[in-house]
């Protein structure tokens, strides 16, 4: 009897504390507003997630390993807002907790999570957007005439007395980031409906901080950091593209890239020293989520173009805890073209032939971003929204060029690329293009 006793008092106690390490979801806080509905599930403790689509009819499935609804929640679910019909929930066969958004219309999802701050704990935060209306960030200070340009801030890493890596053949990295850099620059300042801010133009180092002041002094809409990557390990190769974290490194390669990276420094990100402790925790994270998502959605189209010009080491956007990341209100990512540590990469990152075609990937990546989701006050917003008197298909016959066809057409050739999805100039012999005539062309 004792021993039963006993074993049982075990079970229990083995079994109230795998209840108390089970994540729970607090509560679910939810909003809508122009278009875009954000639902947060506010955790007791980070969780592991999987999050996925259904059709007929639309839903969207968060399954969180062992994680249970508080009791609180579980019988008073938030109602119909935005894009989402109703929240649902169930405990699965395999002991994951489901939680099901039923959706009133056909949305494009984004999902990260967030450590703590001073107001809340661990979050998991899901964003839905209408595929009929994108939107990217908006600064609540914009004050922009419409038509403007995008801007687009290209950071090249490193720089004065800070050379970054160095490759077995004393490729520096400062060199090679500030060569890539110069030729993204060209590119986007010969983009219809776009610019560059460079924040260094030669040889020389500027602080972190600096480094986002500039872009911000300029309204940028988008920020890039240039890096060669460098491991001890020199058959590691491919590149990778990062966002900021808000909770810690995807893995630990992001995490002794960060420390790398962040050494030159010690404090970083924004000053928000004029307000309210409790305030500026609770802006900054807001600026920073918003951001984030975004810069997850930028980076995986880099991310897509760079895999037909060079091998990628992840194919999804990495996560970590970069200082020149720290920017308040712009997407942001820093991509890592190469591994300079690595022979044959070091090589090829000084190939001018080769640093042309990873500026090409990079500015395919950023043009097809921002013709999905064009800033609204923009030329690109307007030329996206702009209806053609008619559509004329061109098959594609050798020798054509996607120029030579725009000037036949009297067309941009921004407008073709955006009437058939082209994140680049490229065409194929026998292609059929979509040209999009306008009255008076």
């Amino acid at each position: 009897m004792h021993r039963q006793r006993l074993l049982l008092m075990t079970l229990f106690a083995l079994f109230t504390t795998a209840a108390q390490a089970a994540p729970t979801v607090e509560n679910i806080r939810i909003w809508a507003e122009g278009g875009k509905t954000r639902v947060v599930l506010d955790l007791s403790q980070p969780a592991e997630h999987a999050i996925f689509t259904l059709r007929g009819p639309d839903r969207l499935v968060v399954d969180l390993k062992a994680g249970r609804l508080s009791p609180s929640l579980a019988s008073d679910l938030p109602g119909s807002t935005g894009a989402v019909k109703r929240i649902r929930s169930a405990i699965k066969a395999d002991g994951q907790l489901r939680v099901v958004l039923d959706l009133n219309e056909n949305v494009r999802s984004r999902s990260f999570t967030a450590g703590p701050n001073n107001t809340y704990g661990d979050r998991l935060v899901i964003d839905l957007q209408r595929s009929s209306s994108p939107q990217t960030v908006k600064r609540a200070s914009e004050s922009y005439k419409p038509g403007r340009d995008i801007v687009v801030a290209i950071d090249a890493g490193h720089g004065g007395h800070d050379p970054g890596a160095i490759g077995k053949g004393r490729t520096r990295e400062k060199d090679v980031a500030l060569a890539i850099s110069k030729k993204l620059a060209a590119r986007i300042n010969a983009e219809h409906g776009m610019r560059e801010v460079l924040i260094r133009s030669s040889d020389v180092y500027i602080d972190h901080r600096r480094r986002t002041e500039i872009a911000h002094k300029y309204d940028s809409d988008l920020f890039i950091s240039i890096h060669a990557d460098a491991v001890s390990d020199r058959r590691a190769n491919g590149a990778t593209v990062y966002a900021l974290s808000l909770n810690g490194a995807s893995d630990e390669e992001a995490r002794l890239l960060a420390e790398r990276e962040n050494a030159a420094v010690s404090v970083g990100g924004v000053s928000l020293d004029d307000k309210d402790k409790v305030l500026a925790e609770v802006l900054l994270d807001l600026s920073q989520n918003a951001s984030l998502s975004a810069s997850l959605d930028v980076g995986d189209k880099v991310i897509g173009e760079l895999e037909d010009v060079v091998r990628v080491r992840r194919n999804t956007v990495q996560q970590a805890n970069l200082l020149v990341l720290k920017s308040m209100d712009m997407p942001s990512i820093l991509v890592e073209t190469a591994y300079i540590s690595n022979p044959s990469e070091e090589k090829r990152l000084r190939d001018p032939k080769h640093q042309a075609r990873l500026a090409d990937a990079i500015l395919g990546g950023v043009r097809n971003y921002f013709y999905t989701n064009p800033p609204p006050d923009t030329q690109i917003a307007m030329d996206v929204r702009r209806n053609p008197t008619r559509q004329v298909n061109h098959v594609i016959s050798r020798g054509d060029t996607l120029s030579e066809i725009a000037d036949r057409y009297n067309v941009s050739t921004a407008a073709i690329r955006a009437a058939n999805r082209l994140s680049n100039d490229r065409i194929r012999v026998g292609q059929t293009l979509s040209i999009p005539i306008f009255s008076g062309s």
